[in-house]
C-alpha cells in the first residue's frame, strides 16, 4: 500500500540505500546481491524487501529484480543526502579523517531532522 511510509528504520533506510546503489546502471537489484552488499541472510532481505513492499518504497515480487517506486527512489536519494552532508561536514569544517566521518555519517544520517539538515546545508553554503 503507497503511502504508508511514516517513519522509517535505519535498518530499511539502509536497504533503500543499498537497492538504489545496486540498480543504478540496471535500474533493479537482485535480492541475491543485496544480501551480499549489506552482509546479511538472504531471509533477512526478503523479510525487508516485503516491508518496503507494503509500505510502497519498492516493487518486490519473489524470485524477480527489486526495484524502487518513485518514493522510494526519493527516499534513498534524502538519505544518501544526509550521508554525503555530514560526511563533508565532517571531514572539510571538522577536519575529520574520511573513513572515519563516513562511519559517522551512516551512524548519524537516520537520526538527522530534514529540517536540521536544511539548516546544516545553509551553514556550510555561508562558509563558501
Amino acid at each position: 500500500m503507497a503511502g504508508k511510509t511514516n517513519k522509517l528504520s535505519e535498518n530499511l533506510e539502509d536497504y533503500l540505500e543499498a537497492i538504489s546503489f545496486l540498480s543504478g546502471k540496471t535500474g533493479s537489484a537482485r535480492p541475491s546481491d543485496i544480501a551480499a552488499a549489506m552482509s546479511v541472510k538472504k531471509p533477512s532481505v526478503t523479510s525487508a524487501l516485503n516491508s518496503l513492499a507494503e509500505k510502497g518504497l519498492v516493487e518486490y515480487e519473489k524470485y524477480k529484480p527489486v526495484t524502487l517506486t518513485k518514493e522510494g527512489e526519493a527516499h534513498a536519494k534524502n538519505v544518501r543526502r544526509k550521508h554525503e552532508l555530514l560526511s563533508s561536514f565532517f571531514t572539510k569544517v571538522l577536519g575529520v579523517d574520511a573513513k572515519e566521518a563516513d562511519i559517522a555519517a551512516c551512524r548519524m544520517e537516520h537520526a538527522l531532522d530534514d529540517s536540521i539538515m536544511r539548516k546544516l546545508i545553509k551553514f556550510l553554503k555561508d562558509l563558501d
